[in-house]
Order: structure tokens, then C-alpha cells, then sequence
């Protein structure tokens, strides 16, 4: 696999076939919060994970499984894909173990961060997140919040974005690469996109007012882009509705961020939000 400054691609997993679509250790991203790592997992097959010292965000993307958490097996997952609903996640802190056992073809999402604080294990069910609308006209878009700034973790953050296609997100671009609360917190962030189509793609710019850093990157089902710093905004491709989870942690658990003022009027023009919202309710599989 092979990772740039800013862009992970998934590896190509045949149909049905099991195995690790993706692994981003925090060592090869070059950055001192997050590792990240998606896995397919076969029916029967079992996934146990240590949390020793770090603190890990499991989000279920698709399927049914068994999960053991340390207070017996609880079968979890409403959804074939992500685009079939809304997301069951465990939160699983330092010093913990959890257990998974695929039903059915599983697809996991794995985010850890350092920690050593001695928090409780959660469980996150598509009753538990918070779904909003966010945006207007063709900057509008669907938001999952599966973990908050509120939710008891330590330093992880967690969220589903769904954008229909041609459409904007993370717009007005923002940034949040300084520590200067409350106006704006350092975060490091990945985005982890899927997409339904084989053709399907979207467009991401990643840039500073300084000029230091200006690329689009053009992204696919299961590709990682890694925010470092800077302005990021998206737009899908003309057609085609896309999903990427957020996944942040930093200097504060607060998603203060900095627009930039060149495009803050935009939201001036802004009337209704795009009727094809929301791409995904619950219990739609």
C-alpha cells in the first residue's frame, strides 16, 4: 500500500472475499493521534481487539454480528451497507476487550488514539446517534453524530456524512489546525469515503490561505484522505451520493473550527435544503 502526504487507497478486495482493506498506522501517517484500519470479515469469523493503551471507535459499516464487550453477546447491525441505514459503533477505552463473531458479511471501521483514561465501554445503536441537516441548496447534506464532543471518551470523535450527488460538503471550507479555544481547536481528521457505483468519485481540496499547500484529490470507494491541516472542502460527483466517516481527535475534544472568510457569504444564498435528504433513516436494510 502505498500512502502520500495526504491520501491512502483501499486495497482491492474481491467479492465476498475476507480480509484488510485498509490499515493507516499512526507511524506511517506520520502524525501523533490516529491509526485506522478497515476489515471485511467473513460469516463464522471472529475479531477479538485489545485496547491497551489507546482508546478505539469501532463502527459497524455493514452486517450482522455477534459483539462481546465484557457484558455478554449482543447481536448488533441493521444495515447491509452504509447507504442501508443508520450505524451501530462500539466505544471501547484503554485497558478493554471486545469480541466480534460475523452473522453475515461483516464490514468494521477501527479508529484508536493514545489514552490512558479508564472509561467505560458504550455501545452506540442507530437510536443513540444524532441525525441532522445541514447546509442549503447544493451544499446541502446528511449528518450521523455517533460520538460528540459531549459523549464520555477521552479524545475520539465520530461522524457519518452523507452527500447527495453534485453537491457540496464540509462548505464553507474551515480548518481547525490551531489550538485557540473556544474559537478553534487542533484536530487531526480522517475521512474515509464509500461510494455505491464503480464509477462513482468525488473532488476534495485541501488548502491554506497561505498557498503552502493547494491539491484537489480526486477519491474512490474506500479511499482515506488524511487532514492535517488546512481548509477541506468536498464535492461529490454529478450522479453519484457519497458517505465518508469523519473520525478527529486533538489538542480538545471540540469541533471548533475557522471558516474562511472568503466564502462565508455563500450561506447568504442558501434557501431550502436539497429535497433528496436524508439519504439514510434507520431500519432501511
Amino acid at each position: 500500500m502505498s500512502i502520500s502526504d495526504s491520501f491512502v487507497p483501499s486495497v482491492a478486495l474481491a467479492a465476498g472475499e475476507a480480509g484488510e482493506l485498509l490499515h493507516l498506522s499512526r507511524d506511517r501517517a506520520g502524525w501523533d493521534w490516529m491509526s485506522f484500519s478497515v476489515r471485511r470479515l467473513a460469516v463464522g469469523e471472529v475479531l477479538k481487539n485489545h485496547s491497551d493503551l489507546e482508546e478505539r471507535a469501532m463502527v459497524l459499516l455493514g452486517g450482522r454480528c455477534a459483539l462481546d464487550w465484557g457484558r455478554g453477546s449482543t447481536r448488533i447491525g441493521e444495515r447491509a451497507n452504509v447507504f442501508g441505514g443508520l450505524p451501530y459503533a462500539l466505544y471501547l477505552p484503554a485497558g478493554s476487550v471486545a469480541q466480534l463473531e460475523a452473522e453475515t458479511d461483516c464490514e468494521l471501521a477501527i479508529c484508536a488514539v493514545p489514552s490512558t483514561a479508564r472509561l467505560e465501554p458504550q455501545l452506540v445503536s442507530p437510536k443513540d446517534v444524532k441525525v441532522s441537516l445541514r447546509g442549503g441548496g447544493n451544499a446541502s447534506r446528511q449528518i450521523v453524530d455517533i460520538m460528540r464532543p459531549e459523549f464520555p471518551a477521552d479524545k475520539l470523535m465520530v461522524v457519518e456524512v452523507y452527500t447527495p450527488g453534485g453537491n457540496w460538503s464540509s462548505f464553507p471550507p474551515h480548518k481547525h489546525d490551531v489550538h485557540a479555544p473556544p474559537g478553534e481547536v487542533d484536530l487531526d481528521e480522517i475521512y474515509y469515503y464509500r461510494m455505491k457505483q464503480p464509477a462513482a468519485y468525488a473532488h476534495q481540496r485541501l488548502y491554506t490561505k497561505d498557498g503552502m499547500r493547494d491539491v484537489t484529490l480526486t477519491l474512490h470507494d474506500g479511499d482515506v484522505v488524511m487532514v492535517r491541516d488546512g481548509y477541506h472542502p468536498v464535492v461529490a460527483g454529478h450522479g453519484y451520493d457519497i458517505y465518508y466517516l469523519n473520525c478527529l481527535a486533538g489538542s480538545a475534544r471540540s469541533l471548533a473550527s475557522t471558516e474562511d472568510s472568503d466564502h462565508t457569504w455563500v450561506r447568504s444564498a442558501w434557501k431550502d435544503v436539497d429535497p433528496r435528504l436524508p439519504l439514510v433513516r434507520a431500519n432501511t436494510t
